[in-house]
């Protein structure tokens, strides 16, 4: 590295809150299922225990070596549904397990308290959805996410449902802490099983039995790259952005391969996407505002998104042939100042959120809405997010969080990365005829690509 290159890192850590949003350590339980539930829960702590031991400290060394802040380190794991098929007992158990050998460990978050059901749930499957308001209100960094639907399989939209009526009585169970455990459970579609970003990491059965995955951040290193670019036409934006993202990518893979390499575990992938915090300077929506929006929300703002999304993928794979997760633009209301903003001035609704879904990864993220929300009209969203996703190709998402008492205008804090929303208003025409219909949504002709 020449030295100029040395101090544009320096200056993109120091100035322009550079980080490593996440060291996430995939591994693989499918070993760790046993005759009952008890045994079945005393292996996944003693893998997880076992396999992570030294996680935060090679990554804390890491950070002191490089200079390289790396915010979170978390593990995902084989969705645990898969584990408890054929065993006796109640799977919130093993999130309970998880939840010790994570706090054992000493990581952020852990993932993978998940099914996936786009073709119909196993017996194994079903049960796990029912204990998740369990599972998440009684553990404290436990993720949780559930895939109904596909390009391939259509959307199940019996899971759907269920999902609505999951995400209230999560939100029941917190009411008391902002309904915190909403906001540790994603509905997907076409979620992958290389995602580092919580809360839908988890471990997928094509992954070997251990993998350390990085996910890269950097709004602020890409707001910083526009700021002298005054008069510039939308290519010559384009080719800026993808420089700046050419250059956090490869401070990914460096720390990426040193963490493999030092934990004796292969390398998996860098996550390109842009993961905006609620600090000043750390916006995802102040990026393309800064390219000539007044404020996102506006009309043009799904164009931009659409030229961010595509210059940063187009610049990190130019930095490293490891790319993967879902390497996007992610904007979650609560965890993005300008989008904070945006949606307090009443610039940007729900709708308008939903339409730019159709570019970024992942969809409806961290949204706040109001706790009367429908159990109906949640599974909607989840619906119309589906949808986007299956006929696009793309990962689509929803992690809404209905919060009890609250009213449109209100303000929820949740703490930590999670930051704070406005509660949004939804649309509260009826839907439920649609919804308790069931069945399934069959997925597009051109889904079928052989």
């Amino acid at each position: 590295m020449h030295s100029h290159q040395i101090l544009d890192t320096i200056e993109m850590i120091e100035k322009y809150r550079l980080d490593i949003r996440t060291v996430t350590m995939g591994i693989s339980l499918l070993s760790c299922a046993r005759s009952t539930m008890e045994e079945t829960c005393d292996a996944v702590y003693e893998r997880v225990v076992t396999q992570a031991s030294r996680l935060v400290e090679v990554c804390e060394g890491i950070e002191a070596e490089l200079g390289v802040p790396i915010v979170n380190k978390r593990i995902s794991v084989t969705p645990v549904a898969l584990i408890t098929a054929g065993v006796d007992g109640n799977p919130a158990d093993v999130a309970r397990a998880l939840d010790r050998a994570a706090k054992e460990v000493g990581v952020n978050f852990i993932g993978g308290y998940s099914a996936l059901v786009e073709k119909g749930g196993t017996t194994a499957d079903k049960a796990l959805i029912r204990s998740i308001p369990e599972a998440l209100s009684e553990t404290d960094v436990v993720c949780s996410s559930v895939n109904i639907a596909s390009s391939r399989a259509g959307i199940n939209m019996n899971a759907a449902a269920e999902m609505g009526r999951v995400i209230k009585r999560a939100a029941e169970l917190t009411r008391d802490n902002s309904a915190i455990a909403c906001a540790k459970l994603v509905v997907f579609s076409n979620s992958v099983g290389d995602n580092p970003f919580m809360a839908g990491a988890f471990h997928g059965i094509e992954e070997p039995d251990c993998v350390v995955s990085v996910g890269v951040s950097g709004p602020g290193v890409v707001n910083r790259a526009l700021g002298s670019l005054e008069g510039a036409t939308l290519d010559q934006v384009a080719e800026e952005i993808k420089k700046a993202a050419f250059k956090i990518t490869r401070t990914g893979q460096l720390v990426g391969s040193m963490a493999a390499e030092r934990l004796g575990v292969p390398f998996g992938i860098v996550d390109l996407s842009l993961a905006p915090t609620a600090e000043l300077g750390d916006s995802v929506a102040h990026i393309l505002e800064n390219m000539g929006l007044d404020q996102v929300g506006t009309h043009g703002t799904t164009a931009a998104l659409a030229l961010l999304n595509d210059a940063v993928k187009k610049g990190g794979m130019m930095a490293c042939s490891r790319v993967g997760g879902l390497s996007g633009s992610f904007i979650p209301v609560s965890e993005d100042k300008g989008m904070i903003d945006a949606v307090r001035s009443g610039a940007i609704s729900i709708d308008k959120l939903e339409a730019m879904t159709a570019i970024c990864s992942v969809g409806l993220d961290m949204i706040a809405i109001p706790g009367d929300t429908s159990a109906e009209t949640i599974a909607g969203m989840i619906a119309d997010e589906s949808a986007i996703g299956v006929m696009n190709h793309k990962t689509t998402a929803v992690r809404v969080i209905p919060v009890p008492g609250t009213k449109p205008g209100d303000e929820v804090n949740f703490g930590g990365l999670l930051g704070y929303a406005p509660v949004i208003p939804v649309n509260e025409v009826g839907n439920a005829t649609f919804i308790n219909r069931g069945g399934f949504i069959p997925s597009p002709v051109h889904g079928f690509r052989n």
